[in-house]
């Protein structure tokens, strides 16, 4: 190999968006995810799955933006094992989507958020904060863990 060309990989592994709340930035969030499971092997149902999780993880942290903080920030990263969605923003701290209605610590969410179901697409689902910045994460696992027979 020439000693100016440098070696970078055909996949892409993790991509970042900073995104305002706009229902088609969400989508291409949900579109990322999408191809990621796709690339990772994942059947046509929980590609749909996933994506629709992704969507409407977006939209309800939207919810939670304001005026003096309005940008999202989704970063999807593709593991061996795994695929992440972390979204972070600043400014009011939620529980996960539908998170709070399933363990009862806040009255049901609004209309625009899917509830628990909506979190069908994902095995995991994780919530902090640090300092003033709201993080929600979601995890895929790839693949079933090997049974011990």
């Amino acid at each position: 190999m020439s000693p100016l060309r440098t070696a970078v990989a055909t996949e892409a592994n993790r991509i970042q968006l900073k995104m305002d709340a706009d229902a088609r930035l969400a989508a291409a969030a949900g579109g990322v995810a999408r191809c990621f499971g796709d690339a990772a092997g994942l059947e046509d149902a929980s590609l749909s799955q996933l994506q629709s999780t992704v969507i409407a993880a977006c939209r309800e942290e939207f919810r939670h933006m304001d005026a003096a903080h309005p940008h999202l920030e989704v970063t999807l990263t593709r593991f061996t094992d795994r695929i992440e969605v972390t979204l972070a923003h600043e400014g009011e701290s939620s529980p996960p989507l539908g998170l709070d209605a399933v363990v009862g610590f806040a009255p049901q969410m609004g209309q625009n958020s899917g509830g628990p179901r909506a979190l069908e697409g994902v095995d995991r689902v994780q919530f902090e904060t640090r300092g003033r910045f709201a993080i929600m994460r979601l995890t895929k696992f790839l693949h079933s863990p090997a049974s011990t027979a």
